[in-house]
């Protein structure tokens, strides 16, 4: 028998002759009913981001590399400052998305005690797999310096800032004394939910999805941006899917979410800001591309209030507005929001990223 002060982690014996599990008893944490048992749904938007997920398959290696090798190789190929940017953002991205894989496999999973989105999460696992895929093959085919790009998180103070900043927002999940059936530790859970799917999926990728989708827009290493689009594509989706997780646990328990909390999450969003605008300063020291680190603090100003919108917050930098209007047709950002409104129509290869 299960001791009644725990949640359900899955691992429980197995109890003969147990009532079958209702909709009813289904919670986002702190749940003591059967966690084996995916049906009957109760959450209907994590099964369709899981089936979302699924239909959006894609791998790196289906995209060509040919233009951007060439482009790469050659000396007046890129301007010094292009190239400096390429390798800062490659290096924050690639051991990010590790970090985000390892929350959700060491952290999140356990604690989230709903079937349908651990469902969702293995989805999510295997996504952040085929990031760091993707950057492993950027690295190779570009011949690049992989214990550079690889260890900019240590080197790189900007990188390091923010990769520190989220950490500490997941270290203390992953010890085996974490509950979440406490006040302080549901509290916990929910500042590492922010960290990792609002801020660093949801904010902190957006300069790089921004730096290298402006190349891909000068026909500059086209691949590594074809490769940029389909990750912002699975990136919306583990935006949403971890707000809607935040707002479920907030409908759920509204006691964790009180007015004092709210000034913590908006304190965070507001550091998190900061540190994405010196990774801007440290990555674009110069104007380029149609970009420069002015343009990019507002970005991130707009992109911060969306988050603070979503969350049901008040805005953090009211009037902030999007200094990059074409980025709207090349990354789609009302598909964060209304994703299930559109449908790929052709999509077979790396080669092909269509809506209507």
């Amino acid at each position: 028998m299960q001791n009644q002060n725990t949640a359900a982690t899955g691992l429980e014996a197995i109890e003969a002759g147990a009532h079958r599990v209702s909709v009813d008893e289904k919670r986002m944490i702190n749940c003591r009913a059967d966690v084996n048992q995916l049906l009957p749904l109760k959450y209907e938007w994590a099964w369709d981001k899981y089936l979302a997920g699924c239909n959006n398959h894609w791998m790196p290696t289906e995209v060509p590399m040919g233009a951007d090798i060439a482009l790469w190789r050659r000396p007046d190929g890129l301007t010094a400052d292009e190239r400096l940017m390429i390798k800062r953002n490659l290096g924050f991205f690639a051991t990010s998305e590790s970090l985000v894989a390892n929350n959700i496999v060491l952290a999140i999973y356990r604690h989230i005690t709903n079937p349908e989105c651990r469902q969702y999460l293995l989805r999510q696992a295997f996504e952040e797999a085929i990031h760091t895929h993707t950057f492993q093959y950027i690295v190779e085919s570009l011949d690049l310096d992989e214990g550079e790009l690889f260890n900019m998180y240590r080197e790189v103070p900007s990188i390091t800032d923010k990769a520190a900043w989220a950490l500490k927002y997941t270290q203390n999940l992953e010890s085996g004394q974490f509950d979440t059936t406490t006040r302080a530790g549901a509290q916990s859970f929910l500042r590492d939910l922010v960290a990792f799917y609002v801020v660093f999926e949801g904010m902190w990728f957006y300069t790089g999805f921004a730096q290298i989708l402006s190349l891909g827009r000068q026909n500059k290493m086209t691949g590594i941006a074809e490769m940029y689009q389909y990750i912002l594509r699975d990136e919306s989706i583990h935006l949403n899917f971890g707000i809607d997780v935040i707002n479920q646990i907030r409908h759920e328990n509204p006691e964790l979410w009180d007015s004092a909390f709210e000034q913590e999450v908006l304190t965070m969003l507001r550091e998190a800001t900061e540190l994405e605008v010196a990774y801007a300063r440290d990555t674009m020291p110069r104007g380029m591309l149609g970009l420069n680190a002015d343009m990019c603090e507002e970005y991130m100003h707009f992109i911060t209030n969306r988050r603070c919108t979503q969350l049901g917050l008040t805005e953090l930098y009211p009037g902030a507005t999007n200094p990059f209007p074409w980025m709207s047709e090349v990354m789609d950002l009302q598909k964060e929001k209304n994703f299930f409104e559109t449908r790929v129509t052709d999509y077979r290869t790396g080669g092909a990223l269509q809506w209507d």
